[in-house]
């Protein structure tokens, strides 16, 4: 795929989330197929017993148990003591993860702008219901402690939480550019060492990693998360609008190929993107993470009450 001649670069918050983008996402809540335990108290009901002001059920008493929450009236009529139990709230953390390398910046409109536009609008109903945002951008980038190594993960930002965070979300989403390669696997295993809590997990990437991305996607199912994998592709990627002879060139590691576009290859090319596609969803589905695949002129309000609302993510 020929990389964005131009590609939009968004500066400003209003690029990534306008206004009438937000009253048609503002009633959406995150969701999830799990329950979690959060760190902090939120507006989920668990099934897990707690301390709030909901009733639950009671249990018999037990050595070293709080004698504040004896349930005196129920001694007063069996003369055995029982602990009262009540509902506790939790709140549900989002981890998005964007691809940043050189493939994603292709295509009309450009994949890499896309995802930032995705992300924002998740990231801004996760913040809005106080739950706890992190953000984490992957791509191969020079190590600032070691002139001569790399490191697989550009940026992070973590435990945003609150609507007043939103700027600092987009300042950081904005921030990002797609450039070099990336160390899926690598990138995966520190995320997933570093990551605290439980909660859902988006990544965002057109998966075209040649190191593949299956032992990446491994990495993070672990540890409760409830992963979702959005596959963006830009419409140029599922319908080719190049013809003659060609020397292509690899924009992540410059290797070289020369090649006659014609209708046969055009043919078989769609038959192995559509497979390669399928196998990713294949993958997914054997690992109870939810895959899509979706064009880059998708908008992200299709993307929010169309797609991943009715795969579970958003209510």
């Amino acid at each position: 795929m020929l990389r964005s001649e131009n590609p939009t670069r968004p500066t400003t918050i209003d690029e990534l989330l306008s206004s009438e983008l937000i009253g048609k996402i503002s009633h959406l809540d995150l969701a999830s197929r799990k329950i979690f335990a959060g760190k902090l108290k939120g507006e989920r009901r668990s099934k897990k017993r707690g301390e709030s002001v909901e009733f639950a059920d009671h249990r018999p008493y037990a050595i070293g148990d709080d004698l504040r929450h004896i349930d005196w009236n129920i001694y007063g009529r069996l003369d055995r003591f029982f602990m009262k139990l009540f509902m506790e709230e939790e709140d549900l953390s989002l981890h998005l993860v964007l691809d940043c390398s050189a493939s994603m910046d292709c295509g009309t409109p450009n994949k890499f702008f896309a995802i930032q536009q995705y992300a924002m609008a998740l990231g801004y109903i996760g913040l809005v219901n106080l739950n706890r945002v992190a953000v984490t951008a992957i791509a191969r980038r020079d190590d600032p402690s070691d002139p001569v190594a790399t490191v697989p993960i550009a940026g992070a930002i973590r435990d945003l939480r609150g609507k007043r965070r939103t700027h600092d979300l987009a300042r950081f989403i904005c921030a990002q550019t797609p450039d070099d390669s990336t160390n899926f696997t690598e990138a995966c295993k520190r995320i997933a060492m570093s990551r605290r809590g439980k909660g859902v997990m988006v990544v965002l990437s057109d998966f075209f990693m040649k190191e593949g991305y299956e032992s990446g996607l491994r990495l993070l199912v672990g540890r409760g998360y409830d992963v979702f994998a959005i596959q963006v592709l830009s419409p140029q990627e599922v319908e080719p609008d190049i013809t003659g002879d060609l020397q292509l060139r690899d924009i992540e590691d410059n290797d070289m190929a020369e090649v006659t576009i014609s209708a046969p290859l055009l043919k078989k090319y769609k038959e192995n993107l559509s497979a390669y596609c399928q196998g990713l969803r294949d993958f997914c589905a054997r690992r109870e993470i939810t895959a899509m695949t979706i064009q880059s002129d998708t908008t992200p309000d299709t993307l929010l009450l169309e797609y991943l609302r009715k795969r579970g993510l958003l209510r």
